[in-house]
């Protein structure tokens, strides 16, 4: 019954998601320049700074970076000799996502997968790991269910995300003239808009939904971080994100 309702849901989802593989196989080149740079700049020591505030760092970990993109967070753990896999619907992504590594000369494995339905079997991973990655998501319930799953007992969610669902992503006002948004043009721009419109995300109040999903999965020792993006975004360049993120971190029992 369990494998019928999934394949049900996915079928039901298959044309949103392919909407939202289009929208970012279209960004995928651009996005990947954005996370070289944060790579090359101060951000990145600023970004495991806050990583390595919830992930035990005095072993190798087994870590599944879930919506990687282009791979930064994969690229910067795997730095820290930990085993990264990461995954990404979008195929372009993850071919940048193994173009980065290699740049870095960083070990990671990277597939074509879907977030929600991650193939690996259960308790396979210390730490699940995203960055602005549920704010896409149809089934984004379903997802953390998924990521509770494959994680091992004792192990870490790790989610930086935003109530993007809220804002209008076209919307200049708040962005510097050099931010990559006002180069991608206002056709991509609606379109993320519109993705959003469909998504029942975007009508939760976040991260107060986020918390009663994890708490209803029976996950512990649930953390909310809401100042961090005055510590990584201490700039309005071309990198800066000016929707307040939040951190989310919980505990697999």
């Amino acid at each position: 019954m369990e494998t019928a309702a999934k394949q049900q849901m996915q079928t039901a989802s298959e044309p949103i998601k392919n909407r939202i593989q289009t929208y970012w196989s279209e960004r995928s080149e651009s996005f990947a320049g954005q996370r070289r740079k944060e790579l090359e700049c101060d951000m990145a020591a600023a970004w495991q700074a806050e990583i390595e505030k919830y992930m035990p760092m005095h072993r190798e970990l087994e870590i599944l970076d879930v919506g990687t993109g282009s791979g930064f967070f994969a690229v910067l753990l795997g730095r820290l000799g930990h085993h990264v896999t990461g995954i990404d619907l979008t195929p372009s992504m993850i071919e940048e996502a193994k173009r980065l590594a290699a740049e870095q000369q960083t070990e990671a494995e990277f597939f074509v997968m879907d977030a929600e339905n991650p193939e690996f079997a259960d308790e396979s991973f210390d730490v699940v790991i995203s960055r602005n990655l549920t704010w896409t998501l149809p089934h984004a319930a379903h997802a953390y269910r998924q990521w509770n799953r494959v994680l091992k007992k004792g192990g870490i969610l790790l989610n930086f995300d935003a109530d993007y669902g809220n804002e209008k992503t076209s919307d200049f006002g708040k962005l510097p003239v050099n931010h990559t948004h006002r180069q991608i043009g206002n056709r991509l721009l609606e379109e993320c808009d519109a993705i959003k419109a469909q998504l029942d995300i975007s009508h939760f109040v976040r991260p107060l939904w986020d918390i009663q999903t994890l708490l209803d999965l029976g996950m512990e020792k649930i953390q909310i971080d809401t100042g961090i993006s005055r510590r990584i975004y201490t700039r309005q360049d071309a990198l800066y994100n000016p929707t307040p993120m939040f951190a989310l971190c919980a505990v697999k029992d």
